[in-house]
């Protein structure tokens, strides 16, 4: 599908990136947008364990040695030692609308499956969010429910999207 494409873990020079992203409504996108954040947490968490943990995960997304957004997952507890992974990308506004956005969703699901016994991966998105739903389902994750008034977002309450994909489910197609 996308030549090139990788995941890679999270590098120091990348902290810049991810600052300024999380500064900036258009870079990080405006379903992503929540306001300005304490951007000292990324770089607390990149140094305790370089945003990669059980609990939540960031990696970078990469074409031809470009990096173009990134992808972060973490644990959703199911039941009393049941879990699934819920998960979201942000690509920066160059990448968007060319498929690089269902090309990485289908590399993080192969990924945490290969290196997880999860069985159920999930994305929310806001019900406004039709380049992600799209991108969602081009990948494979299947429409589950909308969450009435879930999120808060640019003043008001907004429903959300619940994508599901099982173990069994994950589409064996080349990217």
């Amino acid at each position: 599908m996308i030549e090139g494409m990788r995941l890679r873990p999270v590098v120091e020079a990348d902290l810049e990136v991810l600052d300024a992203a999380f500064n900036d409504e258009d870079a990080i996108g405006v379903f992503n947008w929540g306001g300005f954040t304490d951007l000292t947490v990324w770089r607390k968490r990149w140094a305790e364990n370089r945003l990669l943990t059980e609990e939540k995960s960031v990696l970078m997304i990469d074409v031809a040695e470009e990096t173009i957004g990134f992808v972060n997952w973490g644990r959703n507890m199911t039941g009393p030692i049941g879990y699934c992974y819920e998960y979201g990308i942000s690509l920066w506004p160059s990448a968007r609308g060319k498929g690089y956005g269902t090309a990485a969703q289908i590399l993080l699901a192969r990924y945490l499956f290969a290196h997880s016994p999860v069985h159920r991966i999930q994305a929310t998105t806001d019900i406004d969010n039709i380049g992600e739903q799209r991108a969602l389902e081009k990948a494979g994750f299947i429409r589950e429910a909308v969450l009435k008034e879930l999120a808060f977002r640019d003043g008001r309450w907004r429903d959300q999207v619940v994508y599901r994909m099982l173990r069994t489910e994950l589409p064996q197609v080349s990217i």
